[in-house]
């Protein structure tokens, strides 16, 4: 006689990045089993992809494409899965910045992590009076071979990263989408932005959402009160 099935409960969201709704469910004992294989390993490659491989499992909403999405649709999307897994609370370690060493053991709420949007960020980057450049958000495969390539230097990482959020070049007259160009006509073009220009590049990254949770801690030692943010999937990811 075969074992009764477990009805599993699905819940929604809305992505961060576009505004649609996303149905998914929490993730099973065997993937819960690779995502703390992952974590033991320290290997931050192994744990993206078992990340990914979670996330890909657990969504139930067709046509979501895990590897597409922007790094900060999948860090929300991967804590929120986590919170209906395994519970409403994180336990993360703060280092206190007075004394810079002395480590604080805290209990967040899940729901209270949220992505920080900033208010002078935009996509479409005005170049010069005749050029502008439309950007997309970095994929966790761009994040991934970014951040995690060792066989690459911090300015291919920071080119390799620009080249591969380019969406389109465009003027009033024409149009020129970064689908069509080779990598290296873009990274020619972008070599050939001023240090004007190239800040604005900059700002495209650096205002970017990004998952964000400033919470207090007490110095045990100092008795020393400070604001600590936290910022990315890794800080509450244990």
């Amino acid at each position: 006689m075969p074992l009764p099935q477990i009805n599993t409960p699905t819940y929604e969201l809305v992505l961060p990045s576009n505004g649609k709704k996303l149905k998914y469910r929490p993730f099973l004992v065997r993937e819960e089993k690779i995502l703390i294989m992952a974590l033991e390993s320290e290997d931050m490659q192994q744990i993206s992809t078992a990340i990914i491989e979670t996330l890909n499992q657990c969504i139930l909403t067709k046509g979501i494409k895990v590897e597409k999405l922007a790094t900060f649709d999948i860090e929300y999307l991967f804590l929120n899965i986590r919170a209906k897994s395994v519970g409403e609370t994180v336990e993360v370690n703060v280092t206190c910045p007075d004394d810079g060493h002395t480590s604080v053991s805290m209990e967040i709420d899940i729901d209270s992590i949220k992505i920080k949007k900033d208010k002078s960020h935009k996509n479409s980057i005005k170049l010069d009076d005749n050029l502008s450049m439309k950007m997309k958000y970095p994929s966790m495969d761009q994040f991934v071979v970014s951040n995690f390539d060792s066989t690459i230097t911090d300015v291919d990482t920071t080119l390799g990263m620009i080249i591969g959020c380019i969406d389109m070049i465009y003027n009033e007259e024409e149009s020129w989408n970064a689908s069509e160009s080779t990598d290296k006509e873009l990274s020619e073009f972008v070599g050939n932005l001023n240090t004007k220009q190239f800040k604005l590049i900059e700002k495209f990254f650096s205002t970017m959402p990004k998952l964000t949770h400033t919470i207090k801690v007490t110095n045990p030692q100092t008795k020393v009160e400070s604001d600590v943010t936290l910022e990315g999937l890794a800080a509450f990811f244990s």
